[in-house]
């Protein structure tokens, strides 16, 4: 049986969300019929036509406002904005930043919004932005540069709390790396961790990206730069900013502390109905010089203080016990020692469903109070492996207190997938959801169209759609 699974891996094709066998029309069909919810609920787009939008916020008039990233793998470098959707389903631009992004998330607070800048060009940045448009950086200069960004942000206690993302895969940097297009503009660039760590010693050499030669091998630690390698009871300083972090900085500015670490893509985050944070992170890809197979998104309840397991362990399990099919080397420890031992997970989500923001439902008014809705992008196979069918695409809703997921809003059909690949008029890749202030509505923030069928990222501009679901009376 194993033989067989490990064989019938190898041969399968991927068939993922985003590898089509068509080209799609850019302008994006939009059904609401083509859309399943539990009984009781009911789904409306109310704004389309966007690009790459990324999250929402609403202001203590009702108003909605949108944040577009400015920016999205596959290299598109456009201006990061944010948007506030009228009552037609128009929009205004209260602010437009620079070629700087991803902003990847927003939240409103006593007048000003907090927008995560994703910083892919010169760093990441926490903004605080007025509603006349006058944008105020926070926090700036944070180690984005590589495959991850800045994240969040929430609000609480007089803090604004984000979430930074690491530069690679598994602390290693590699042929992939170039492959995002970070290598060949950072060569520098590596992961840091926030805490003193102590290696093992682990090297990987691999193909040098850096040079025009196609048999020159390069040699690579973790946390150093690409083609240097490391030694066993090697010590890498701690710094703050690091990279797969929770970090903190007062409203207005000041010194920077570090919540939680060892995370490898924070990206959402979210305060429960007790003010507990709660943080989803992306996880292992199946590339680079230190791929790991099979693991799959995570939502954490964050202890402060606390180490979560990156770059050996997934969901509190160590890496090196992992199967790695039509391979026999695990992923040995990189790490000498662990800070602790990882807590264990609020729920574990689907491997490569991009399990992304998120929200709580606090009222009874839409139900489920307590519950988690997580927006899962969708798998970008094959470049982060392949997958058999495409995985997430959906809003799933996380009882967190014993870990059960179920699908909430998801598009109708045999298989779950996004509404170019099925040919319908549903979802498309949704990566956020915010619910209103009173907890009637919760609003659903889809990225759009984003192509791998040529096996890299190819997003389509003006395909993003905000939905809005409620409760019927």
């Amino acid at each position: 049986m194993l033989l067989c699974f490990s064989s019938c891996y190898q041969l399968r094709k991927s068939n993922g969300g985003g590898q089509l066998s068509y080209t799609p029309d850019k302008n994006r069909a939009i059904n609401t019929s083509d859309i399943l919810l539990p009984e009781g609920y009911a789904i409306e787009a109310v704004a389309s036509n966007l690009t790459f939008p990324t999250a929402s916020a609403i202001d203590e008039r009702g108003r909605l406002y949108v944040v577009e990233a400015g920016y999205s793998y596959g290299e598109v470098f456009l201006k990061p904005r944010l948007l506030r959707i009228e009552q037609d389903g128009g929009s205004t631009v209260v602010a437009e930043g620079e070629k700087n992004g991803p902003w990847t998330g927003i939240t409103y607070h006593d007048g000003n919004f907090y927008v995560a800048e994703g910083g892919v060009l010169e760093g990441g940045r926490i903004l605080r932005i007025s509603p006349e448009g006058e944008i105020t950086p926070l926090v700036q200069n944070l180690p984005s540069m590589g495959d991850h960004h800045t994240n969040g942000p929430v609000i609480k206690d007089g803090y604004v709390y984000f979430g930074q993302g690491t530069a690679t895969n598994s602390a290693v940097v590699g042929q992939d790396n170039a492959d995002y297009g970070w290598l060949s503009r950072y060569p520098d660039f590596h992961d840091s961790p926030c805490e003193d760590v102590v290696l093992s010693g682990q090297n990987y050499t691999s193909a040098n990206p850096l040079t025009e030669a196609s048999d020159d091998k390069a040699t690579t630690g973790a946390y150093v730069p690409f083609g240097q390698p490391t030694t066993e009871g090697q010590v890498i300083k701690g710094v703050v900013p690091c990279n797969g972090a929770i970090m903190r900085v007062p409203l207005n500015g000041g010194e920077l502390e570090v919540v939680a670490w060892g995370l490898r893509n924070p990206y959402g985050l979210a305060l429960s109905p007790q003010d507990e944070l709660y943080v989803t992170e992306n996880s292992y890809d199946v590339r680079g010089n230190r791929p790991v197979w099979g693991t799959g998104d995570v939502l954490w309840k964050i202890q402060q203080g606390s180490w979560y397991g990156w770059p050996d362990f997934s969901g509190g399990i160590p890496l090196a016990r992992l199967e790695q099919p039509g391979r026999s080397d695990a992923p040995l420890p990189i790490l000498a020692k662990h800070p602790n031992k990882p807590p264990r997970p609020a729920a574990k989500l689907g491997v490569h469903s991009s399990s992304n923001g998120f929200d709580f439902s606090r009222s009874n008014s839409f139900g489920y109070v307590g519950d988690a809705f997580v927006a899962q992008f969708g798998d970008m196979a094959p470049k982060v492996n392949k997958v058999w069918a495409p995985v997430g695409y959906k809003v799933v809703r996380v009882n967190v207190e014993t870990g059960d997921v179920q699908d909430f809003v998801a598009n109708k059909g045999s298989k779950t997938g996004p509404a170019t690949w099925l040919k319908n008029g549903g979802l498309e890749r949704p990566v956020s959801v915010n619910f209103s202030p009173d907890g009637a509505a919760m609003y659903i923030v889809d990225f759009g169209v984003m192509l791998m069928t040529d096996g890299n990222p190819k997003p389509l501009e003006n395909t993003g759609v905000i939905w809005r679901v409620t409760k019927k009376q």
